[in-house]
């Protein structure tokens, strides 16, 4: 079995106006294509309510009832993570974030949901209304799937610890980029996360920690960043994604599976069988550590 923990599906394409198929680039058609061509069974399909800035025509503020209601059409292929306050929204880090994820857990009938900070920590996690919303999540057995940067590591392992049944999984290798000027520190803080057993780390966005961001197989990226993972935190806590269809740019959903499936020698079958859909597989399943 071969689940993807993190992909997209829009209404419209919400990156650049000029692409001859906007209807057609991001949705959940072209997504369940690429599921088929690919031997994929199942994917989680990572909400995000953007494009606003490329045009009024372009915005997505629809897309959690977009991919919601494909997972109704396709329940046994589909999972919906809802974009919970996500950095784009006039709501996001304001008052009330607990009643809010507590509103779309049962609007949606949730497992899980996203929630996006910038790249700059701006203390909300360490705020009343941060450990409220945390721990909302972990009242509703709810996994967070968490975008961003290593400067959050520090609170992060604050809200892990105070939440040790809310499983928090971190988009894209932590986002720890290669050309970082702290790359070691930044690096060793994300492996000093895997002390916390609820901190999970998708293996997914190497054309983001990647320069260039088309260096497929990712020699560099396997090296020195996934592999330190998967020594820190283990296969049964990594789980591999996409990010198809915002890395169509630089991968294609093909290359984006063989990197981990194919080029990860130093996991045996079982091990890699985890990455590729056992983790992931169990954190929506309900049967966590």
């Amino acid at each position: 079995m071969i689940a993807d923990s993190h992909c997209h599906a829009w209404r419209r394409w919400p990156y650049d106006a000029r692409v001859p198929d906007p209807d057609h680039r991001g949705s959940v058609d072209a997504l369940l294509y690429e599921l088929d061509a690919n031997g994929v069974d199942r994917a989680a399909v990572v909400c995000a309510r953007i494009g606003a800035d490329v045009g009024p025509d372009f915005a997505n503020d629809d897309n959690n009832d977009y991919v919601a209601t494909a997972v109704r059409r396709h329940p046994d292929r589909l999972t919906l993570v809802a974009d919970v306050d996500g950095s784009w929204r006039p709501e996001h880090h304001r008052p009330g974030a607990a009643g809010r994820l507590r509103d779309a857990a049962g609007r949606y009938g949730l497992t899980a949901f996203t929630h996006y900070v910038r790249d700059e920590n701006d203390g909300w996690f360490r705020t009343d209304d941060g450990r409220e919303f945390f721990a909302t999540a972990a009242d509703l057995g709810l996994v967070a799937s968490l975008s961003l940067s290593p400067a959050w590591f520090a609170d992060l392992r604050t809200v892990a610890a105070a939440n040790p049944t809310l499983p928090l999984l971190l988009h894209h290798q932590g986002m720890v980029r290669l050309d970082a000027p702290r790359f070691d520190a930044e690096l060793a803080d994300l492996l000093g996360l895997a002390e916390l057993p609820n901190v999970y780390v998708k293996v997914s966005g190497f054309h983001y920690v990647s320069s260039p961001p088309w260096d497929v197989p990712y020699t560099e990226a396997r090296t020195r960043l996934l592999r330190p993972i998967a020594t820190a935190f283990g296969a049964g806590r990594l789980a591999w994604g996409s990010d198809f269809p915002a890395a169509r740019p630089h991968v294609t959903y093909a290359q984006s599976l063989a990197v981990v499936r194919d080029h990860t020698p130093w996991w045996s079958a079982g091990e890699r069988a985890l990455v590729l859909g056992g983790t992931l597989d169990r954190l929506l399943g309900g049967s966590r550590p």
